[in-house]
């Protein structure tokens, strides 16, 4: 039963300094906005919620909260995200 359940603390996404994330991260998802299919697969799937969605059904990465996972470029059926080494083209 839930009330059984021990109660613990729930953690949050953070928005401001204290949560910008994308800093450590060594490689970033790039998206080939001619190849995307506006599935929002990438958005469905970020544990970060890092992929944003556009007012015209597209997608953008928030590379301040982007740790560089990879699940968005994973997740891509038409293959429209890369992951590059941060710091290059």
């Amino acid at each position: 039963m839930a009330s059984e359940l021990p109660l613990t603390a729930i953690a949050a996404p953070t928005r401001g300094a204290a949560g910008r994330t994308g800093l450590w991260r060594t490689e970033r998802p790039v998206i080939d906005y001619s190849k995307c299919i506006k599935c929002l697969l990438c958005w469905l799937y970020c544990p970060e919620g890092a992929v944003l969605r556009r007012e015209d059904g597209g997608v953008e990465i928030d590379y301040d909260y982007c740790k560089g996972c990879g699940v968005c470029a994973n997740e891509c059926p038409a293959k429209a995200i890369t992951m590059v080494e941060e710091g290059v083209g």
